[in-house]
This record gives structure tokens, sequence and C-alpha cells, in this order.
């Protein structure tokens, strides 16, 4: 017997009832499916533990769950229908946070974008059949015979992987019979607003070596409004993708050739990439960071004290044997500034000691998940680390914390979510290192004035952190900046200073980025300004463009003078009409453009148009400039 709890009353079930038995006992109408101990059951699923259950309708957010799970069914029946039964292969379909998706196998069928809209057609016919969703548990023999004879391979290999204990269970609409855990609608004419958005290709299981299959996305949400609203969002944010934008503005490459998820910086991107950098340097070296270099590959003995090879050995690149000595790629730079700090016996005196790189990292990440610049398999974080005595640990924190908001409010972030992650069950360090560290935390962020939100044991096992979330032009958050306390590298490596008692004491050890990495931080940049970055990022701040050919000369006048003035300046001399060249630069995304011809010769004047307040009339050459060098003063 099973003891539940629902609308404040206890009751005495047998086990293996379901939810749709209990509410009809109950006299619950309405209700798609219902939490028990916050894990989201549907009607059919019997119930196998006690505890307190909340009837889930129409319109609470766990709802949504239970019928994305179901569109992803519809629509693999609807591409079953459509290309065949023994043509489509099913892989996985799953929701998303806004959706769901599939991946499937359509034997000699590429679906493409122009497809999608026949997909949901038959989708709704599937729909408007109304057809009832039954659950059914199966053995496992029995669920690997079902799906040999449906030709579903990739569901045997699925079964294969679920463990012992767990029950399979598959559901079935109509003729389509699927093997998943649910939850799922009673039916699928209870299903909300949808649209399929995109087509993608997803390697099986996250493996390059495997099969590539089709991902359909798809988002759907209850109300219709609400869905065409994300539909306008995801309008916006498909404008605003940075591989799009990194292409046209010629910032960065990905070449297969040279490999998935490395990045070439083009000419353009390398000057954005060295005002960011240098911006970042300048920053560091007036709060007294040092900057250093490290090499990029280091010994598997340094991996090995350090621990990255019993913790972090799968996201890192394979051994290498260099004179039979074995080295390793660096995914982070933490042991290289670890040998620095040793380098020398370190005094009460030196603390804190903080170092600082913009260090070039490499990461196996599987080629499924590589993503632009957002997921990529080398980049380069803007590291620091601060060695300090406890005493200093609550200033040190407040300093990093007020340098990020500084920094991110700088590039036109104002809007940030913090999360401070607490001590997890299994943690090294003792209980006052933990105290200290997450109260210093707090603080910071309390002096700072930013509410905060705690990620209850959600700390790393080495120590608490803050992660600073931004959000974006169109309400995106990102994951940014990280500060992170470290009791485990000043342990492994026998990290000390000597304090005024002439002895050696443990000092803490703090990471840190703001950018998170150079190249993320780029395609965040990209998508927030919609690649209309702010004039003093941009690697052209304005181009110089002749009427005719006889306005060349002053047209080379105005741009050397501008160069020498400190400004980034182009002129366009090509054959193109001033027409093309004018919209060449708006397509580029140049802030100015200055058009020259008689009048401007005569009165060396330059007439200006800015992509963002439109034609600004006759400038003298000296007052234009002095105009551009305010708006760079000001990070407009």
């Amino acid at each position: 017997m099973l003891r539940l709890k629902i609308n404040g009353n206890e009751i005495e079930v047998e086990e293996g009832i379901t939810l749709a038995s209990l509410y009809k006992n109950l006299g619950i109408k309405d209700a798609i499916g219902g939490l028990i101990n916050g894990k989201i059951f549907d009607l059919q699923t019997p119930i196998h533990e006690s505890g307190e259950v909340k009837p889930v309708r129409k319109g609470d957010p766990e709802s949504l769950e239970i019928m994305r799970h179901s569109l992803a069914h519809i629509m693999a029946q609807a591409l079953k229908e459509i290309y065949g039964n023994e043509r489509v292969h099913l892989g996985v379909g799953p929701t998303t946070e806004d959706g769901f998706y599939y991946d499937v196998e359509v034997e000699g069928v590429r679906i493409s974008e122009e497809d999608l809209p026949k997909i949901e057609k038959k989708m709704k016919e599937i729909i408007s059949r109304n057809y009832p969703i039954l659950r059914k548990e199966l053995e496992r023999e029995e669920a690997k015979e079902l799906f040999r004879k449906l030709k579903e391979h990739y569901k045997e290999e699925i079964i294969d992987r679920i463990p012992d204990d767990e029950r399979i269970s598959v559901y079935q609409q109509g003729d389509f019979i699927d093997l998943c855990k649910g939850p799922h609608l009673p039916s699928t004419g209870k299903a909300g607003a949808f649209k399929l958005t995109s087509v993608a290709g997803a390697y099986w299981m996250g493996d390059s070596s495997r099969p590539m299959l089709q991902r359909i996305y798809g988002i759907a949400f209850w109300d219709k409004k609400e869905l065409e609203e994300r539909i306008r969002f995801y309008e916006e944010a498909k404008k605003r993708d940075h591989r799009k934008l990194g292409k046209e503005l010629e910032f960065f490459m990905i070449d297969e050739e040279i490999g998935p998820g490395l990045v070439v910086w083009l000419p353009r991107g390398s000057i954005f990439r060295r005002i960011l950098e240098d911006y970042w340097k300048d920053k560091h070296i007036a709060l007294g960071y040092q900057l250093v270099y490290t090499p990029h590959v280091g010994r598997s003995q340094l991996w090995e004290r350090s621990g990255h090879l019993e913790y972090y050995k799968p996201n890192m690149f394979p051994e290498m044997d260099i004179e039979g000595t074995g080295y390793y790629v660096k995914p982070m730079n933490c042991p290289f500034h670890v040998a620095i700090y040793k380098s020398k016996v370190r005094s009460y005196r030196d603390l804190p000691f903080k170092l600082a790189e913009l260090g070039t990292v490499y990461r196996y990440e599987m080629s499924g998940v590589l993503h632009g610049l957002m997921r990529v398999r080398g980049f380069t974080q803007d590291d620091a680390h601060i060695v300090c005595r406890p005493d200093q640990v609550k200033d040190v924190i407040k300093e990093v914390l007020d340098l990020t908001l500084e920094i991110l409010r700088d590039f036109g972030f104002e809007d940030f979510e913090v999360y401070i992650s607490t001590k997890p069950e299994y943690a090294i360090g003792s209980d006052d290192q933990w105290k200290l560290s997450e109260d210093a935390l707090k603080s910071a962020v309390e002096e700072s004035g930013l509410v905060y939100k705690i990620d209850e044991g959600g700390g790393a096992f080495y120590g608490p952190k803050i992660d600073v979330k931004i959000r974006d032009a169109i309400g995106r958050l990102w994951q940014c900046s990280t500060v992170q306390f470290d009791f485990n590298l000043p342990e492994r490596f026998d990290m000390y200073y000597v304090g005024d008692d002439n002895q050696k004491h443990r000092p803490y050890m703090i990471h840190r980025a703001i950018f998170g990495s150079i190249e993320r931080f780029t395609g965040i940049l990209l998508e927030h300004y919609a690649g209309l970055l702010p004039i003093w990022l941009s690697p052209t701040q304005a181009v110089v463009i002749p009427i005719a050919d006889r306005h060349h000369d002053y047209a080379l006048k105005v741009k050397d003078y501008l160069v020498k003035e400190g400004f980034r300046v182009e002129a366009d001399l090509s054959d193109d009409r001033m027409n093309a060249k004018i919209r060449k630069a708006e397509l580029m995304k140049i802030p100015y453009i200055l058009v020259v011809g008689d009048r401007e010769v005569e009165e060396g004047t330059v007439s200006v148009r800015s992509k963002k307040e439109g034609n600004m009339g006759a400038y003298p050459l000296e007052e234009f400039a002095k105009l551009l060098e305010e708006k760079i003063k000001n990070k407009e």
C-alpha cells in the first residue's frame, strides 16, 4: 500500500494505481497529469512511491512538459505517414526549454526547412483524429523484439542502455508506437499550438563516429498568442545569429579542413579582438594584476598532480608522446599559474598575489555540440588567479565583483542574474573555509546592490562560486562571469606563504573569468548588438566615400587625418558606384559613412551618415573628429 497526500488529505491506495484512477475516485477533473514528490507523471503511469500529489492542469507550468513530449511523438508519427514506416528510423525525441525535437533517419530523404509546413499539416491532421495515447509496460526482450520488427535499430540500442531495475514502457497512438518513459497527454487532440522551426544535423548519441541524424525542432505553447510571440523572438534571434553575422562582417571562419571547433580570426575580427584584449589588459594592470603567458602543453605528471587526469580526462585531447614522456594540450591555465606562484617563497606581505592571462586552452568537445563561437575546441579564457590570506578574502572578492560589473557595463550590459553555489554533499576543505568563502561571496554581492539566488549544494567539491548571467537585447540570459574558490589546488601543490609568525600557512586561491572566453563573449556581443557594435569596438569606425574619381585625393586626405588622430578609418576608392559603396558600408555595419564631393572639398567638410542616426549633415573635419572622440570616450 502507498500513502498519498492530495489537496491536504492523506489517503491509502494500492501500489500501481494510476493518476487517472485516483482522480476519478476523488472527483478531480480536467487534470492531464500530476506532480508526485516533484516528478511529473501522466495519467497512465503506475505509481510506485508514497508522497504528495499535486494535480497538473492545462496552463500549469508542468503541463507544457507533458504537451510538448506528446507533440514530439505526433511529429514522429507524421514523418512515418509522409515518408513511409520502413524508411523512417527514430532516435530520441525529448522536450526543450520552449518546445521539442526529434532525431530521425529518413532513408533517401534530406529534410529541409521547406518541408516543415508539409510536416506541420500532417501533425494537425493527427491531432484532429484525437487518438487516445496508451501506455504499456514490456519485458526487456519483448520490447527488443517489438522494435526489431519495426526496424527501429536505434530504439533497440536505447533498450540495451536502460538499467536492469528500470521499467520499459511504450506509448501508442493509432498505429504509431514508440519507446518512451513519458509523460504524455491522454489523447493527441489535447495538444496545444505549435510551430516547427528548423532542421539541423546531430550525430547519434553525440558521437562523431556514429551516423548523422536529422534533428527537427519545434516550439509549442498552450496559447496561440504566446506561440506567435515566441516565433517573432526566434525570427529576431535568427537575424542576430553570430555565425551569420561573423561571416557577413568578416570576423572569423571555422574551416572543416583546419578542424571543427577551431576558430580562425580574420583581419577585421582580429582588430576587434585586439581592442577587446587591450581593454582587458589595461583594466587588470590598473588593479595590480601581473600579466603572464604560459605554454599550450604540459607534461602528464602536471595534470596528474592537479587532478585533471582523474576528474577531467574525457574533456582533454589525447596524450602525446614526446621523447618517451606524455604531454597534454592544456584544458585549463590553473596549474601553470600555481607553478608561477611557487617559483619562489611568498611572504604574507606579497599577498594578494594576482596573475592574469589571456590563455588559449583546448577541450575535446563532441562534434554534435559545437556551435560557432559559443562552443568550440580551442578558445582563449580571460583567466585570473588570486592567492590571498584569509583576512583578505572579503576585500578580494568585492574587488573582483566590482571589476566584473564595471567591465560588463562598459560593454552595454545592465541586467544581471547572480547565483551563489554553496557546499555540496561531498566536498574538500574545512567548514571554516567554506563558511568564510560563502560569506565573502554573499557580502560582495549584497554590497554591490545585486539580488542573488542561492544554488544550495551546487558548488564544486573544491569550493563555492558566484556565477553572473547577463541578459541581452532580446531577453536571453547568457552565463558569463565566474568567481570560483579552490581549496583543492593549494593542497595538491602544497602552496603556502610565510606569515608574520614566520610559519607556513595555506593560502586561499580564487579562479576568475569575466568574459568567460574571448570567443564566446564575441559571439554574445555580435548577437546582443545585431552586428552593429559600439563605435569604440567597431573594427572600422568610419569609411570615406568619394562621389567621383576627382574626389579621391580629398577622400585620402580625410582618411589620413582621422587615422593620425587615432581613429580606425578606411577610404573606398573602388570602381563601384557611390550608392553601391554606401550599401556595402551599411551591410558591413560601419558606424559612420563620410561622403565627400565638390562642396565638401571646397569647404573642408564631410557629409556624415550614421548607421543609427541617419543623415547628420555636413561637419568640418576637426569637428567630426571631436564628435567621434567623445562617442568613443563615452563608449556609446
